[in-house]
């Protein structure tokens, strides 16, 4: 990469899930069993890998998958302004 050219910044997404004390909140139920999937450099994959997941548990309507932005408590001026 050269000196002009400009490194987009990297914006980490966490997608993690596990099973809910109910169906409307978001407790779970044990912390110990959470399943960490991963760490991705942009959204469009942390959605692929969440995607996936939930779609592989879909058949429990307490299992639940979520994708949390790291980057904006990293860097809160780069938060989305909220809808």
């Amino acid at each position: 990469m050269s000196n002009t050219e400009h490194k987009p910044a990297q914006l980490l997404h966490l997608v993690f899930g596990g099973e809910l004390e109910s169906v409307g909140g978001h407790e779970f139920k044990d912390l110990q069993r959470l399943d960490i999937v991963g760490v991705y450099p942009n959204y469009a994959s942390a959605y692929a890998a969440w995607k996936a997941k939930a779609q592989g548990t879909v058949d429990n309507a307490q299992m639940r998958y979520f994708i949390v932005h790291p980057h904006r408590l990293l860097e809160p001026a780069s938060a989305a302004p909220p809808r």
